[in-house]
């Protein structure tokens, strides 16, 4: 998983698309923003862009955004989108969806952030929107307070029954898990430990369970940083050691080719079905081979 804000170009998007096709990663996701939040602006690839021309030169990984903001994207406009990048690779894109945090890049663009309360009401009617009109072959109807459908159908209808899956990332147990029980086909947990991950799966279970749905109806997913050297030398040309320390306090993969394996067991054991790394370093090609070499099958 790749920061699309910070610096991707298409040279090096193009790069990297490449060495996770090649290298056995299961998928490539990268995040959705205009720019970074502090700091001087960088190179930031607009992300649907990236993603079709990803369809059309890949043919194996799956990929998708973590996440796309329903305040600067208009749920409508990702829906149709999404569903033809989707048809366009085969059935392969992962729809992540959020509701929007970055202030710099609303306030530089002038789109309203809005309060969290707002934030996130528009946030799950946009997920009503998207998962209406994947769903219905007539046309639907949606008056709220954000969005309106009026006998509106999505033509060609999506080639996967359903649309391509929908991912909600975050760990808030008070507004994001209810979400992710009534409405996604994948959650994806953001940079937490292990017990952490446990006690948010098991809520959860439970969340479904009451929406009447099948736990084993979401896959569970990961996403944390990602920091490899062959020796503890390699590491420090990376990341300082008290940083190095706080990383793993915090649940990151950071280590040899040993420790990190010995941690892609422990996840999966924890319930982690799925691990998408945090790549900030985005010209570590080699570092992205190293990291190949551990990927277990299960995660």
């Amino acid at each position: 998983m790749v920061e699309g804000q910070d610096g991707l170009n298409w040279e090096r998007w193009t790069r990297l698309a490449r060495a996770v096709e090649e290298l056995g990663f299961a998928g490539l996701y990268r995040s959705d923003h205009f720019t970074n939040p502090d700091g001087p602006p960088l190179d930031a690839l607009e992300m649907w862009t990236s993603l079709t021309w990803l369809a059309g030169h890949t043919s194996r990984i799956e990929f998708g955004p973590l996440v796309s903001p329903v305040s600067f994207r208009h749920p409508v406009v990702t829906a149709w989108t999404a569903a033809a990048v989707d048809d366009l690779s085969g059935g392969r894109l992962r729809l992540g969806l959020g509701a929007g945090w970055q202030e710099r890049e609303h306030d530089s663009f002038g789109f309203d952030l809005l309060d969290t309360d707002q934030r996130f009401a528009r946030f799950e009617e946009g997920l009503e929107v998207i998962r209406l009109l994947f769903s219905s072959d007539d046309p639907v109807e949606f008056d709220g307070e954000f969005y309106r459908l009026q006998d509106a159908v999505l033509l060609p209808r999506p080639a996967r029954r359903g649309g391509p899956p929908i991912v909600i990332g975050g760990n808030g147990p008070r507004r994001t898990l209810p979400l992710v029980a009534r409405y996604a086909d994948e959650w994806n947990s953001v940079f937490t430990t292990l017990e952490r991950f446990s006690d948010l799966n098991g809520q959860l279970d439970r969340l479904l369970e009451a929406a009447g749905r099948p736990p084993d109806e979401v896959r569970r997913t990961l996403m944390t940083r990602g920091v490899i050297g062959r020796a503890d030398a390699d590491l420090r040309t990376k990341i300082a050691d008290a940083t190095r320390a706080d990383l793993i306090e915090r649940g990151a993969l950071v280590g040899n080719p040993n420790q990190i394996g010995e941690h892609f067991a422990r996840m999966a054991d924890h319930g982690v079905q799925r691990v998408m790394v945090q790549w900030l370093e985005l010209d570590d090609i080699d570092g992205l081979e190293l990291l190949a070499e551990v990927i277990p099958s299960r995660v």
